[in-house]
C-alpha cells in the first residue's frame, strides 16, 4: 500500500519587534495550508511590556519565545537571534520550508539565501513591507489579509468589506491579470483562470485576492475591468482579455 505524501514540514519564525500578535490565529490558520508548523519560535525583549500581546498568545498556539535583552537602544540582537536560528534550521535538513514573520528588509538576504539552498521561503508581512523582501520570498502573504473581517471561500468578501486603507481597488490588479493571460492565451485568447492563478504567483510573490477585497481570484477579474470570464465548458473558469468595443458609424 502506497503511503500518503508527507506534509511539508516548516519552521516559523516571527520578528515579535515587526508583527501585531492580533495576526496570530489567521497566521497559523495560513501556514496550515502550506504545511506542518513544526518549528515555531518566536523574537523579541518580552522583559518588558511592549510585548505583552505576544506573551498573551505563545501558549494558545505553541510559539516558543526566545528571549533577547535590548541592552542597547537601536540595536537589532532579535534579528541577529532569528538568523543565526534560520540558518542553523537550514543546514539541518529537516525542513522544506521556512515561514518568515516580519515587515522589516533587514531579512530579505536570509531569504534569498535560503532559497539558494532550494528551500521555500514564506513572507508574512504588513503591505508596507518593501519590495526586496517581499520578492525574495517565494510568496509573500499580507498581514492585513489574516486579521479578523478578511474575505474567505465561505464568506466572500466585498470590495467594500473591509477598511479603505486594508483593500485595494481590483483595477489595480488588471495590468498584472493581463500579462498572465497574455502569457498563456490561445488561438482564441481563452485561458483557464487556475493556470491564470499560477502565473501570477510566479509574476508576483505577493499577489492575493483577499488584497482587494475578496476571497476568489474570479471576483477580482470581474471586477477588475476589460476581462471575460466563461464558466460554461465544464472544465472550470475560462478568462480572456475583452476586446475593444468598436465605435458604431455616426449615421449622415
Amino acid at each position: 500500500m502506497a503511503s500518503e505524501p508527507r506534509t511539508p514540514r516548516l519552521a516559523v519564525l516571527i520578528d515579535a519587534d515587526n508583527a501585531s500578535a492580533r495576526i496570530a490565529p489567521g497566521l497559523f490558520e495560513e501556514i496550515a495550508k502550506i504545511g506542518e508548523a513544526s518549528v515555531r519560535r518566536i523574537y523579541g525583549d518580552f522583559s518588558g511590556p511592549r510585548l505583552k500581546s505576544w506573551a498573551d498568545v505563545l501558549s494558545t498556539h505553541a510559539i516558543m519565545p526566545h528571549q533577547n535583552f535590548a541592552y542597547t537602544t537601536g540595536k537589532n540582537a532579535s534579528d541577529i537571534a532569528l538568523v543565526i536560528d534560520a540558518m542553523d534550521l537550514l543546514h539541518s535538513g529537516r525542513f522544506d520550508g521556512f515561514c518568515l514573520v516580519s515587515s522589516d528588509s533587514d531579512f530579505t538576504r536570509l531569504a534569498a539565501r535560503i532559497r539558494e539552498q532550494g528551500v521555500d521561503v514564506y513572507g508574512f508581512g504588513e503591505q508596507k513591507t518593501p519590495e526586496s523582501f517581499r520578492q525574495a520570498c517565494r510568496r509573500f502573504i499580507y498581514t492585513e489579509n489574516l486579521l479578523p473581517g478578511a474575505p474567505t471561500p465561505e464568506e466572500p468578501g466585498r470590495a467594500d468589506a473591509r477598511p479603505a486603507s486594508a483593500a485595494r481597488k481590483p483595477s489595480v490588479a488588471a495590468p498584472l491579470i493581463r500579462t498572465a493571460i497574455a502569457q498563456l492565451e490561445d488561438e482564441d485568447g481563452w485561458v483557464p483562470l487556475g493556470g491564470v492563478g499560477q502565473r501570477l504567483a510566479v509574476l508576483s510573490s505577493d499577489f492575493d485576492p483577499r488584497t482587494f477585497g475578496f476571497a476568489k481570484l474570479s471576483d477580482v477579474v470581474e471586477n477588475a475591468g476589460g476581462f471575460e470570464l466563461d464558466r460554461s465548458r465544464g472544465r472550470g473558469v475560462y478568462v480572456r482579455i475583452k476586446a475593444p468595443s468598436r465605435a458604431k458609424p455616426t449615421p449622415r
